[in-house]
């Protein structure tokens, strides 16, 4: 049984896109490595920014300046 975590910023990502990060993951398990979809988990964590660093840096600080 895979398991897949996907760890994002917490910034709008929509419930739609969300559900094709879900398909599409377990679409390429089934067809990369023959992982049957029916076992395949897929979990998706949304991070806030304050809670993400780059650099050594807060990912909220980093958008600040983009």
């Amino acid at each position: 049984m895979p398991y897949v975590n996907i760890k994002v910023t917490r910034e709008g990502l929509s419930s739609e896109k969300k559900a094709e990060l879900i398909k599409g993951v377990t679409e390429l398990l089934r067809t990369t490595l023959g992982k049957n979809p029916a076992t395949t988990v897929v979990v998706i964590d949304e991070v806030d920014t304050d809670n993400w660093g780059i650099g050594g840096e807060q990912v909220t600080e980093l958008r600040k300046r983009q």
